[in-house]
């Protein structure tokens, strides 16, 4: 299982750090801000897009994960983050980044995407390789 299935939970997770969320509007597809993408992950049962939402916001992540991935790979740069094995399981994932988000205001106000890459590159660093001594 993928971090990136974090998206799942959202709703339970949510509740605790935003305040109650309005319905989703197919105006908020694709999110431009944290706070737009944890509102569509967030969708509720009774939302109407709750489907569409929930679908979304998975294929999201999941999709930016793996794009970074690839041209981590492709271009042999040092990976911005590194998952654990075994990831933290969805209702886990999705409740750290909400309140690593809620943490800081600002944060909120993010690019989508640039939310998701700083908060796994702060939450999942990379160890640096071992620095080979000169004799």
């Amino acid at each position: 299982m993928r971090l990136g299935g974090w998206v799942l939970a959202a709703a339970m997770s949510v509740a605790v750090t935003v305040p109650a969320l309005a319905a989703v509007t197919r105006d908020e597809f694709p999110p431009k801000s944290v706070r737009q993408l944890i509102e569509i992950c967030s969708a509720s049962k009774g939302d109407p897009m709750m489907t569409a939402a929930v679908n979304f916001c998975q294929g999201y992540v999941e999709g930016a994960i793996d794009v970074e991935e690839a041209d981590t790979a492709r271009f042999h740069r040092r990976p911005l983050f590194c998952l654990p094995s075994p990831p933290p399981s969805h209702d886990e994932a999705l409740a750290a980044f909400t309140s690593w988000a809620g943490a800081d205001p600002e944060r909120m106000d993010r690019p989508a995407l640039d939310g998701v890459f700083a908060y796994l590159a702060e939450t999942y660093p990379c160890a640096r390789p071992a620095m080979k001594r000169r004799k």
